[in-house]
């Protein structure tokens, strides 16, 4: 039997001390957040494919740009959200393997606001802004 994590609220996270960062009851906080993206990015594309499938005839030619600008806009977000899934599913196996709320390059912790901001994140702030300014003097 699995024993019961107390459950965190975002406050408390932040209030937490450097030596508990990353323990049971975090990494619990992060998996139910990632889940609920990950079932919010599902839905959307679920809604998304009922909403293409109901194909609308329009004779107008201006209602029927407009239809075809939104099924464009809609399947473009639901690209990005498909990208944020794969990066959902990295951070859950993350959390699994025990690296998940450290930074990729460094090694060092990424912070409990950043991975609140974006849950995602694989990168310390300062390493991601290392990295930005590295594209910007040299491209992708």
């Amino acid at each position: 039997m699995a024993k019961k994590v107390k459950e965190l609220t975002e406050e408390a996270l932040l209030k937490a001390s450097d030596d508990e960062y990353m323990n049971e009851a975090q990494l619990e906080f992060f998996r139910k957040r990632l889940n609920e993206l990950r079932d919010q990015i599902v839905a959307n594309a679920d809604d998304t494919g009922q909403h293409l499938r109901e194909n609308e005839v329009t004779t107008d030619p201006s209602d029927r740009a407009t239809l075809e600008e939104e099924y464009t806009l809609e399947l473009r977000t639901r690209d990005r959200e498909r990208k944020l899934l794969k990066k959902v599913e990295k951070s859950l196996k993350q959390i699994d393997d025990g690296s998940y709320g450290y930074c990729d390059e460094t090694g060092e912790p990424i912070g409990i606001p950043r991975l609140l901001a974006r849950p995602t994140a694989t990168l310390s702030l300062e390493a991601q802004e290392r990295r930005e300014r590295m594209q910007k003097l040299y491209g992708d």
